[in-house]
């Protein structure tokens, strides 16, 4: 049977194949906290009106 892995253009990427987020998620807080992210974004948008995204269930029915 002919393999044909070699001869398909897929994209190339980064990016782990799983998300494994119980691992990095304590570092990318930890890294948000060391920028101060929160209190940079408020300063940021500081005097600006209040935009909320009333966001609801993924179906009509709950």
């Amino acid at each position: 049977m002919a393999d044909y892995k070699d001869t398909l253009n897929l994209p190339h990427t980064d990016f782990p194949m799983k998300a494994d987020l119980a691992k990095r998620e304590p570092d990318l807080l930890r890294y948000w906290r060391e920028l101060d992210l929160y209190v940079r974004q408020r300063a940021e948008f500081a005097g600006r009106p209040k935009f909320v995204l009333h966001d609801g269930p993924p179906y009509a029915n709950g």
